[in-house]
């Protein structure tokens, strides 16, 4: 009996040290739920490479953007009581009316399918607007606007680091540029509350702030400025400042393959 109970003692001190030394190859393993796994699961091939599930969200919002905003931009130019809206308002009809280009010619290479009209939420915004008047529908019209796209912001900002798809790719360049020309336009009307932005965000966070401390009202030293040493003599030059007529420049080649929108 106690030969028995020794070889199964010993037995299971083989099975608990193969299992630790297993474990660590196994954590580390690409298996089913961890997020390569996913990524895998969601993507599909094509010849300007895999297409994930966010790549294909991305294109659909991309169009969803222009089924309300394009609207919205042409109702600004007709109604909005200030020079500053209508001029973001032709802004959005210009960018959103060359992106949708885009995105249709990217979506019918990929065979993604798109929708034809804004969502629920995108349709409420739209009667809130036809319902304002006056000095309430220049404010409506330019915050609507600019969360809208300051949320948008940053799933560009995702999908053009992490994409791995080469149409995908310039097309989050493409609505990169377009939305931070609107970006531009519509805080330039003076009436966006960044306040309010900055409070829905934070709600949005769990996280507490990271950084370093506040100021204690004595001016830190200044830095030392970045500059390059040796040769100066470089061809590039920092980007145009925003500014009349247009706050970026979004004057793209249109692609080749594309004809003008109907």
């Amino acid at each position: 009996m106690r030969r028995i109970n020794g070889t199964a003692l010993i037995i299971a001190a083989l099975v608990a040290t193969v299992g630790a030394l297993a474990f660590p190859v196994w954590s580390y393993a690409d298996r089913s739920g961890t997020g390569e796994a996913n990524l895998a699961a969601s993507s599909v091939a094509t010849q300007w490479g895999p297409l994930s599930a966010t790549d294909r969200d991305f294109l659909v919002k991309v169009r969803l953007a222009g089924l309300w905003e394009l609207p919205a931009g042409q109702q600004a130019i007709e109604r909005a009581p200030s020079q500053a809206i209508k001029d973001a308002g032709d802004h959005l009809v210009v960018g959103h009316t060359d992106l949708d280009v885009r995105a249709r010619d990217v979506a019918a290479k990929l065979g993604v399918a798109l929708p034809n009209q804004p969502n629920e939420i995108q349709q409420g915004w739209l009667r809130e607007l036809s319902a304002a008047t006056g000095a309430e529908y220049d404010r409506k019209f330019a915050n609507l606007l600019r969360n809208a796209h300051g949320k948008v912001f940053a799933l560009i900002a995702e999908v053009r680091h992490t994409t791995r798809n080469t149409l995908i790719r310039q097309l989050a360049t493409d609505a990169n540029q377009t939305v931070l020309d609107h970006i531009t336009m519509l805080e330039g009307t003076g009436l966006v509350d960044f306040d309010e932005i900055a409070r829905e965000a934070a709600g949005t966070k769990t996280a507490s702030p990271t950084g370093p401390p506040p100021p204690n009202g004595s001016l830190p030293p200044s830095p030392p400025a970045a500059e390059p040493t040796g040769d100066s003599s470089f061809t590039s030059r920092p980007s145009t400042q925003p500014g009349a007529p247009t706050a970026v420049n979004t004057n793209r080649p249109a692609p080749p393959s594309v004809e003008a929108s109907p």
